[in-house]
């Protein structure tokens, strides 16, 4: 059953169409002023004829009618409406064409006011609505899209012929109520009093066919056609041919267009943007090549699919073809054809040809700019969207919803967040903020611009929200690492809509990022219940957040079943690769990309950089690391990118190999970015070497003294070298550039509900007192066992705000020792890196308590057993708390 595209406001039953004349209404009528006014009315433009209301008693009711008529053949409606009030302040007779001519410039004109005037002035003069008055009422209204007024007048109507029936029939399908046209087809044929349908009747119910579409019903009314003898007329077969192709049976739309006597150019253009449409652009340009061969000269419209058709193919040699079939034919001064070519070009990368083409418009209207605007961003080009943009606004050219979602898009790219608001008034004036494009622009803008308090008043101000709606908000969320929150909207959002395959990505990376292994099992449960396991990139996107949970045993199993169904792409091993690298299992990380060659997966550079950072991070694997830097580029070809250096400095580094760190950097080809430099400061960080870690971090902020990161390891290097003036020193630094690095957060999840501990707040959970208590015990037996002297217990309490630890990790392993049965695993994930005194901690506790403990921080996982941790206290053994 074909489900109707809108709802019409008022019941329409059969018997409410044919009883509704009988119903009493009461006639509405418009008051006239007695005060003597005159009126000019305008016969000819060398001739005025002056009429006042005491000289109206001199002149027949003819006279009136003629002039009235005359008026409204010179379209002069409002001198026309004031003599037309005069005869009914007169309460003289007005002729029945004279009210037709009238609503005939009304409705040419679209003067809607107007036009209900004359019709209060017939329902005032008249008890009945004869069959040419009723008629040209309905054409008004329905012209005027006032369909309530015309069911109303249809239903006045005492006798009603075809055309009243063909003209309600088409404004219904006009405005979108398919359904209700097609019923009011079906009541003519059979309670309309033998009315025939004619060539006007049946293209208005084919298109509403099409418009639903219901090809079954088509069928039917193809039958009635071919019945009544319609099936050589050109205009129904240009119009049941439409109706074909909107169904989807461009087959059936052949057979009927083949056998055509008789074909004009809608004809050939209803068949090419039919093979268009339904994704058979070859079939549509032969159809063309067919329509030329015939003699047929194509129009705007025929040009336009056909430009359309090449753009789906993407063919640059046919692009060209139709350009210059386009210039010879003179319709290269068409607005419309141009933006077409636009467009193709864009299909084909040939930015060249759509700028010269845009640049060549002697008239461009807003959609030549949008697309050029829309075609930038979509390629990457934010930079020349927004150049566009401020071309088009200095033109005076007032953009539409697409260029408006362009532009904030490209305001997103490019952190451009005062544009971005400039955009979001201008959307708020225009109205054009109900569009959800824009608003779902205005969400991921604001979340990428840092003001997710921003991205989230315009989630709210939406009232219909869709699926990309909730997973912007759900993205923006996880991006500014409020992941929990992001979360909670996930499951919100499971009460309203279906999530879709994009969601659940978005969603379990956000599970990833704060370890929330019990929710991430729950989201694979409900991608393997709705099919979406499968689906693009939800099986990476499981992988991953199996691997950030630190649960290889997991990720293995789906990397297996990945395999199974053939969706083992290069990204999956790269993700297993990287899961090993975090954990610090070089071996294992060799042995898997050992299986990646075997299984003729050629690696590209993301491989490398695990495989690389796994060598790094095992110790003791310092020259397989370089073989493998070396293997990249002789064997696979692959030129090493800034990341791979980074790798290599941070290898040597973590080995103690500072100088030949230094001396790498000095040979590359590539300008170290900061993020080499970083790498050797952490490195001297941990092996104490001043000198070589203030010459790395000159080096840093000579590019970038904005990040307070590369702060945090100068930080750490002074401290680990006892060197207070100048940890100080650099924390003043910090503090006068406004410098201020995220609050520690740990978190950990418990009987399937994840529980949040940021440093500093030592009063919100209810369960602190227990935390610092089982804390306070550790630290007094860490003491007895002389896990660090008084001096460095006095460092460390007077520079526990200088680390930018926060150890929130410690509340977070405590309240799981409370929370979870004895023997049982703790998992911990934390946004910052582990401080050594954490770290000791925690090696204390797992060995005390016989327990598996698992801080994942922003680096690396640290697992804990017995006392030991599975980095062999690589990168601490410099490190003050």
């Amino acid at each position: 059953m074909a489900v109707s595209a809108k709802t019409l406001p008022f019941s329409s039953t059969p018997e409410s169409l044919l009883n509704l004349h009988r119903k009493p209404n009461k006639p509405r009528t418009l008051e006239f002023s007695n005060s003597k006014q005159i009126y000019h009315l305008s016969l000819r433009r060398t001739q005025q004829l002056s009429l006042n209301a005491n000289s109206v008693e001199t002149l027949s009711t003819d006279n009136f009618d003629s002039h009235i008529n005359e008026l409204c053949r010179c379209g002069q409606l409002e001198q026309a409406l004031g003599c037309l009030d005069s005869v009914q302040a007169l309460n003289l007779t007005v002729e029945e064409d004279t009210y037709i001519a009238l609503l005939k410039l009304c409705e040419r004109t679209r003067a809607a006011s107007e036009g209900r005037r004359v019709y209060s002035c017939i329902l005032h003069s008249k008890n009945t609505l004869e069959l040419r008055i009723g008629n040209a009422l309905l054409s008004m209204f329905v012209r005027l899209g006032n369909l309530t007024d015309a069911w109303y007048v249809f239903g006045r109507m005492p006798e009603r012929n075809v055309y009243s029936w063909s003209v309600l029939v088409g404004g219904y399908a006009k405005a979108g109520f398919f359904e209700e046209a097609l019923s009011l087809y079906q009541r003519m044929l059979w309670v309309g009093g033998g009315i025939r349908p004619t060539e006007f009747t049946f293209p208005c119910v084919l298109r509403t066919c099409g418009g639903i579409p219901d090809l079954a019903r088509g069928r039917e009314i193809h039958a009635h056609v071919i019945r009544f003898g319609y099936e050589s007329n050109v205009d129904v077969g240009n119009a049941t041919i439409t109706m074909y192709v909107k169904c989807g049976d461009v087959i059936n739309a052949r057979l009927l267009f083949d056998r055509m006597p008789r074909r004009d150019t809608i004809s050939w253009n209803a068949m090419i943007s039919g093979y268009v449409e339904n994704g058979d652009s070859s079939e549509a340009l032969r159809v063309f090549l067919m329509m030329r061969e015939a003699g047929v000269d194509p129009d705007r419209v025929t040009l336009t699919c056909v430009i359309s058709a090449c753009e789906d193919l993407a063919d640059e040699r046919l692009s060209r073809q139709v350009l210059g079939y386009v210039f010879t034919t003179g319709f290269i001064l068409e607005v419309s054809i141009c933006n077409s070519l636009i467009q193709m070009h864009r299909s084909t990368g040939n930015w060249l040809g759509a700028e010269k083409i845009f640049s060549r418009m002697e008239s461009k209207d807003v959609v030549s700019w949008t697309s050029m605007i829309s075609g930038y961003e979509d390629n990457g080009l934010s930079v020349e969207a927004v150049k566009t943009y401020e071309l088009m606004e200095a033109e005076g050219i007032m953009p539409d919803e697409i260029t408006i979602a362009s532009v904030i898009s490209a305001c997103a790219s490019l952190g451009l967040l005062d544009l971005g608001i400039k955009m979001h008034q201008l959307a708020d004036r225009s109205g054009y903020i109900s569009y959800l494009m824009v608003s779902n622009t205005l969400i991921d803008m604001y979340s990428r611009c840092q003001c997710i308090d921003k991205a989230l008043k315009v989630f709210h101000g939406i009232r219909k929200k869709d699926v990309i709606c909730w997973t912007s908000m759900i993205h923006g969320l996880r991006i500014n690492n409020r992941c929990f929150d992001a979360m909670v909207f996930f499951r919100r959002m499971k009460l309203y809509l279906e999530p879709n395959s994009v969601t659940l990505i978005t969603v379990l990376s956000a599970c990833g990022r704060i370890g929330s292994f019990m929710r991430g099992k729950e989201i694979h449960a409900y991608a393997l219940r709705n099919g979406l396991a499968l689906d693009g990139f939800v099986p990476n996107a499981l992988l991953d957040m199996y691997v950030r949970c630190g649960r290889m045993r997991y990720a293995e199993n789906q990397f297996r079943y990945q395999k199974k169904n053939d969706v083992d792409d290069i990204a999956a091993w790269n993700i297993l690769l990287t899961g090993h690298a975090q954990k610090g299992q070089g071996p294992l990380a060799v042995e898997l990309f050992n299986r990646m060659v075997a299984s003729n997966i050629c690696p590209d550079a993301v491989t490398f950089i695990s495989l690389l950072c796994a060598c790094s991070r095992s110790g003791g694997m310092v020259m397989e690391g370089l073989s493998y830097f070396e293997m990249m580029k002789q064997e696979y070809g692959i030129d090493p990118n800034l990341k791979h250096y980074t790798c290599i400095v941070d290898l040597l580094g973590r080995a103690g190999e500072l100088q030949d760190a230094y001396e790498f950097i000095q040979k590359m080809p590539l300008k170290p970015d900061p993020a080499i430099w970083g790498a050797l400061l952490d490195a001297c960080g941990v092996h104490r070497n001043i000198e070589l870690g203030e010459f790395a971090a000159q080096r840093i902020f000579e590019i970038d003294n904005t990040n307070v990161g590369y702060y945090l390891l100068l930080c750490n290097l002074y401290a680990g070298s006892a060197k207070w003036e100048k940890l100080a020193g650099v924390r003043k630094i910090m503090r006068d550039r406004g410098l201020i690095h995220d609050p520690g957060c740990s978190w950990i999840e418990v009987k399937g509900k994840l529980h949040a501990f940021l440093s500093g707040d030592n009063y919100s959970h209810p369960q602190v007192k227990e935390i610092d208590a089982v804390l306070d015990q550790f630290h007094q037996k860490m003491a007895a066992a002389g896990y660090y002297d008084d001096a460095e217990m006095n460092a460390q309490d007077a520079s526990k705000d200088l680390v930018f630890c926060g150890h929130s990790e410690r509340s977070a392993i405590a309240f799981g020792l409370i929370n979870t049965a004895p023997g049982a695993p703790i998992w911990v994930t934390k946004n910052l890196y582990m401080c050594k005194s954490c770290h000791e901690t925690a090696k204390f506790i797992s060995k005390v308590v016989r327990r598996e403990i698992s801080v994942r921080d922003t680096e690396q996982f640290h697992h804990f057993k017995d006392g030991v941790c599975s980095c062999a206290d690589e990168g601490f053994k410099g490190k003050l708390a």
